[in-house]
């Protein structure tokens, strides 16, 4: 079996094959290395961002890093990212976007997640990977600001990724107050997303995950006393014990595998009605290749990118210490690409309406054999 790519709709289609392909970095083999290498040790541009704080609907906030101007009269599109896990706008991966975005003159900004802007929030919730509300009032937000001006595009990381995906599936046409949007490394499936993370050398990654989460629970329950148990919360060692006694509990669910059920973006991709961009390396340690979901999972909106090699959240290119330009330009070689045909929302009276499903070609990348 080769790794798949659901061809572009032709309307959309405007780069000759291969002109996206990754070209890992030949000297860093390997999921784990192309996962900690560019997250702790690739350069990464310096990014000069504006803050802005928003009121949430229940009277929490969260704080948005911009950059370009932030002028609603603006006509250059508007992306936003949505990061991942204890992630944030000094992000490897945020600040490469970012600076390819201010780069190209389009504006850019960072929607952080409740918590994760260097402030604790006040609310007794936090954020979770099924997080679609916030979601929805965050880019409702956007596009209200930039009705009838400019393209906003919707960019998800890892856990953002999953929310957003999530997102476009359940509000199916009511999504497109985007243009177009993209994840890249989303969890797609959440349970097999947990396993994987609690075994061999993934668990590296989860103690690192973990120490952030107490610290920030502990915070938590001095604000919200009694919010969840103290004692369960400390003595987790993996996310089914810190998602079943913490995460679960705060966020409404019934334990973490009620979360996951709920919270996994993949049952919801083929209610997708936005030109979509879904971006995994297939040898990513934190999801399985054969957890990703297949064309046939997936509506004719959804381009499923699924290279060989990158990691989670890698893809370094180049020569040693290696590059993280190539996600950016491929995100943003998508976007350009989905904002030449579809209208901007606000401002064009005919609706775009999603391609055919049927005789929806696949093509073969040719990076190499899924093992």
């Amino acid at each position: 079996m080769r790794p798949l790519e659901r061809r572009m709709p032709p309307a959309l289609h405007s780069h000759g094959p291969g002109a996206h392909r990754f070209a890992p970095a030949r000297w860093l083999p390997g999921g784990h290395a192309q996962t900690i290498w560019p997250a702790v040790v690739a350069p990464r541009p310096r990014v000069a961002y504006r803050r802005q704080r928003w009121t949430t609907p229940d009277g929490d906030f969260i704080d948005v890093d911009f950059v370009g101007t932030s002028a609603r009269a603006d006509a250059r599109p508007l992306v936003v990212l949505f990061h991942g896990l204890e992630g944030s706008a000094q992000s490897h991966y945020a600040r490469a976007l970012m600076a390819a975005i201010d780069q190209a003159g389009w504006r850019g900004a960072v929607a952080h997640f409740r918590g994760c802007s260097g402030e604790p929030n006040l609310a007794p919730r936090a954020y979770h990977s099924g997080d679609s509300d916030e979601i929805d009032w965050i880019l409702r937000r956007f596009a209200s600001e930039h009705a009838g001006t400019a393209p906003v595009l919707a960019v998800g990381v890892s856990l953002g990724g999953n929310a957003l995906l999530k997102w476009l599936g359940e509000r199916g046409e009511d999504a497109r107050i985007v243009a177009a949007a993209a994840a890249v490394s989303a969890p797609q499936d959440l349970l097999a997303g947990a396993t994987a993370l609690s075994r061999g050398f993934n668990r590296v990654y989860t103690r690192n995950f973990l120490a952030t989460l107490k610290r920030k629970s502990l915070h938590k329950l001095e604000q919200h006393p009694g919010l969840f148990d103290r004692t369960r919360m400390l003595a987790a060692r993996d996310f089914f014990g810190f998602d079943n006694d913490v995460t679960a509990p705060m966020h409404g669910f019934r334990d973490c595998y009620d979360y996951w059920a709920r919270s996994s973006c993949k049952p919801w991709l083929s209610g997708i009605r936005v030109p979509t961009l879904v971006l995994n390396a297939l040898n990513d340690p934190f999801l399985p290749a054969h957890a990703l979901a297949t064309p046939a999972q997936v509506s004719a909106d959804v381009v499923l990118d699924y290279p060989t090699q990158g990691g989670h959240v890698g893809f370094l290119s180049g020569a040693l210490p290696g590059r993280i330009d190539w996600l950016p330009q491929r995100l943003l070689q998508f976007f350009r690409a989905a904002t030449d045909t579809a209208p901007i929302p606000g401002r064009d009276a005919a609706p775009r309406h999603p391609p055919p499903k049927t005789g929806q070609p696949v093509r073969h990348t040719p990076e190499g054999d899924v093992r």
